[in-house]
């Protein structure tokens, strides 16, 4: 039985009116239904996590490995942020959105690899008083927490109490690894375990290359997406097409308000809670001028005729794997001459960097082939001091002003996925099947830049799709998210009828 607690948590112990008499304690446990026990069974996914700790293992005979989930994150005194698991700890384990907060993986190392138990809270009896007094974990606070045997048939996993994992704490030794970022505390407890360790002569950080490397592995192992992957990638990008399909559909009312921004935000993000988890990360709803800052999440401009709105979004599945798609478009229905020119550029350098996804090139030649385009068209609208070749050569690099961001990153259970791999298995590394990454050049011209046109300055555009790595090629699969310009004019157009 987890562990009781008859005092409020301290951030609401000022204001706790929680009934501490025998009366109540004896009248509130008594009473209630027996709960018939739920039917469940393995989950799809767990033989595909199953794989993956096999994988894991094989890079770290004899080390004990420890993979959080991570605890709640505080947003405000006693209001926490939405709850996410450790990516590593869902690709590894296979719980996903519903996972318990404060769960625990660890790999102990055995004669033929590792043991892989899983340590949660489990749910308390009615007999105990966390059920009610606790607003942080009791039940009639934050909702009924699944049975060990329940976890362990659905996952194939063993699992045990949270509380019994105080003792692999209190026995760790020199081959203990940890996922750093995930467990704020159960780092610096490790930490502090291993200086307790240390030779006392020595004054330098416990060492935590070890664990450098095991956030490396757990990485790298999401390069190439299994069948499962895969599969979630298709259901995740399909939703992120309905919340594209939302806001067109919304347009008369998100013009009309004075932050129309926030109004594409919301229906995407309504749609997001609908078909999954949440979404992926925070959308960019930018229009007008505000599409020429990267990472505009704001949301709180207005939608106007005559501009355009790029829409960078992507739903994240109950399984959270999340798309991440762009799309640019112009608020009265069709495209300016200059919008026009600029937005078929980028689709242009898009297609270019697409045309090239097959298994064997390298990952960095993808950005290089759509700058090649980038370079091309800002040369030939006058924009750069030399030529485009000069531009392209690696100590010049004018029409960067004009895109400095990178033009593919991996996608999965991360919007940014894998980012703790080496250079040489990333931006270096060579495509395989399976891979799913972004491709998204842009082309942003700041409303205060003296280097373009006026009838330029304030025009951001980005697309941005998701591309699947197959034997021969790729596929993209966002294509059914109208892309060309015609296709975006006659999507919106289909959207106001």
């Amino acid at each position: 039985m987890a562990d009781s607690t008859t005092e409020a948590p301290p951030a609401t112990s000022n204001r706790s009116t929680t009934p501490a008499s025998d009366t109540f304690k004896h009248y509130i446990s008594d009473g209630w239904a027996e709960q018939a026990p739920a039917r469940v069974s393995p989950r799809q996914q767990a033989a595909y996590a199953a794989t993956r700790r096999a994988s894991l293992s094989a890079q770290f005979p004899g080390k004990t490995l420890i993979i959080p989930a991570g605890a709640a994150k505080q947003r405000s005194n006693d209001t926490d942020y939405a709850y996410r698991a450790h990516s590593a700890f869902s690709h590894l384990t296979g719980w996903a959105s519903d996972t318990v907060p404060g769960a625990v993986l660890v790999l102990q190392p055995t004669a033929n690899g590792h043991e892989a138990t899983l340590y949660f809270r489990e749910s308390a009896g009615r007999d105990s008083d966390e059920f009610y007094a606790n607003s942080d974990i009791g039940e009639f606070w934050t909702g009924p927490r699944p049975s060990l045997a329940h976890v362990a048939t659905e996952l194939g996993l063993a699992t045990t109490n949270l509380a019994d994992f105080t003792a692999v704490l209190e026995h760790l030794d020199a081959h203990t690894l940890v996922i750093r970022e995930a467990d704020t505390a159960i780092t610096e407890h490790i930490d502090g375990r291993r200086l307790l360790a240390a030779d006392p002569s020595d004054i330098s950080s416990p060492e935590t290359d070890g664990d450098d490397e095991l956030a490396r592995a757990t990485s790298e192992l999401r390069l190439v997406k299994d069948d499962y992957e895969i599969a979630q990638m298709r259901d995740a990008v399909a939703a992120t097409q309905l919340g594209f399909d939302d806001v067109l559909a919304d347009l008369p009312q998100i013009i009309a308000h004075p932050r129309g921004e926030r109004l594409v935000e919301g229906t995407f993000n309504r749609r997001a809670r609908a078909e999954g988890n949440t979404v992926g990360y925070d959308t960019i709803a930018a229009s007008g001028p505000h599409a020429c800052i990267l990472h505009w999440t704001r949301n709180d401009g207005p939608v106007v005729h005559g501009d355009l709105v790029l829409l960078d979004a992507g739903i994240e599945l109950d399984s959270l794997y999340t798309a991440d798609i762009t799309r640019t478009f112009p608020v009265n229905g069709t495209f300016s001459e200059v919008q026009r020119k600029v937005y078929e550029a980028v689709r242009e350098a898009a297609d270019a960097a697409l045309a090239i996804v097959r298994p064997g090139i390298r990952f960095r030649d993808i950005h290089a082939e759509a700058m090649k385009v980038i370079a091309a068209k800002t040369a030939e609208w006058g924009l750069l001091p030399v030529s485009a070749e000069e531009s392209l050569e690696p100590d010049h690099q004018y029409h960067r002003r004009y895109m400095v961001h990178g033009t593919s990153h991996h996608l999965g259970l991360d919007v940014h996925d894998c980012a703790q791999a080496r250079r040489e298995m990333y931006h270096d590394g060579i495509v395989e099947a399976g891979m799913v990454f972004t491709i998204e050049p842009g082309l942003y011209f700041q409303p205060d830049d003296l280097t373009v046109p006026v009838e330029m300055r304030g025009i951001g555009v980005r697309i941005e799709d998701n591309i699947l790595v197959t034997e021969t090629g790729a596929e993209n699969l966002s294509a059914g998210i109208p892309r060309t310009a015609d296709e975006i004019e006659a999507w919106l157009a289909a959207s106001a009828r």
